[in-house]
């Protein structure tokens, strides 16, 4: 594929969490690609029909079919250029047949999988946190494959005011942390003045694309970007200043979220993953010397106004 030819992008999980927001900004910037077509499920297909038609009506092409499925997928596959995976957490394994099967449709060179997270190889211990598992099993896959060049976009944690993301907040979890615009409370780690890196939902989708139109600044790398970097107590005044309103604060320590964690696998739950997430966030696992924005042209992300704003009108409505 030559500089100017454009890519042909096949896109799996693209009507899921994170998947949407990506497939958005992908198709926002169409005129960039060549042919943009997604996989999913008939399943999907029925459940979402809305969401695929629009997607139909701007020219995205629908794919059904069995994604564990090697004859499915590699039809699928054939005159494609880069597969772009955004599928969720249970689904991150079946990315490594799929990384296998690209040797049998030979137009697929590159292969951004499914991450848009935490870095799972952020330092010696990362190996070890049970989050990371899958992932790190298919980097290892795209190391071995000879056939395929890949990126890894790292976005870090979301800065979105739903309930899984940082800015979000469970009751039955308050201690993990998070803000309750409703309550007009915030839950801190250590002193609220340790940095972190986030990013913003639609940043994730503008990053995808950018990093997708640099392919050799990307190639072979993860990619370490964010909106912006700040800390709990900034985003608490952030909040207070929008609403107009003191909120009520408190901290859990370093110490105690390791004791959260540890409680958690030992009752096996199924959200135990979450604060370990949580866990490495605190200790500034989000954190790096240089972000990685000025590769791909990418510095007018989200601002905290921004994220706080949209967090207020998430939770107001949900």
């Amino acid at each position: 594929m030559s500089q100017t030819t454009k890519e042909n992008l096949l896109l799996f999980g693209a009507t899921g969490y994170i998947g949407t927001y990506i497939t958005e900004q992908i198709v926002a910037n169409k005129s960039s690609f060549g042919k943009i077509a997604l996989f999913t499920s008939a399943n999907t297909v029925e459940k979402k029909t809305d969401v695929i038609n629009k997607l139909k009506s701007a020219s995205v092409e629908v794919i059904v079919g069995d994604a564990s499925k090697k004859e499915d997928v590699v039809k699928a596959m054939q005159g494609i250029d880069t597969v772009v995976s955004a599928v969720g957490r249970t689904a991150i394994a079946v990315q490594i047949d799929w990384i296998k099967w690209t040797t049998e449709a030979p137009s697929v060179k590159r292969f951004f999988p499914s991450e848009y997270g935490t870095d799972i190889e952020y330092n010696a211990e990362s190996a070890n946190e049970a989050p990371h598992q899958q992932k790190l099993k298919v980097r290892k896959a795209l190391r071995e494959a000879q056939n395929l060049v890949h990126t890894y976009v790292v976005t870090g944690p979301y800065a979105d005011g739903r309930n899984g993301t940082f800015f979000g907040f469970n009751p039955a979890r308050a201690e993990l942390g998070g803000f309750d615009v409703k309550g007009k409370k915030a839950v801190l780690t250590g002193d609220g003045n340790g940095k972190i890196s986030l990013t913003g939902l639609v940043d994730v989708g503008k990053l995808t694309v950018k990093a997708l139109l640099h392919p050799e600044a990307t190639k072979n790398k993860a990619l370490k970007v964010n909106s912006f970097t700040t800390t709990g107590n900034e985003i608490v005044a952030e909040f207070e200043k929008q609403l107009g309103e003191k909120w009520d604060v408190s901290y859990t320590s370093f110490e105690r979220l390791r004791e959260l964690e540890k409680e958690a696998y030992a009752r096996k739950d199924p959200a135990a993953t979450i604060f370990t997430l949580r866990r490495l966030w605190a200790e500034g696992g989000t954190l790096y010397e240089k972000r990685d924005n000025d590769l791909i042209d990418a510095n007018d992300m989200e601002t905290l106004e921004d994220a706080v704003r949209a967090s207020i009108k998430a939770q107001q409505s949900s």
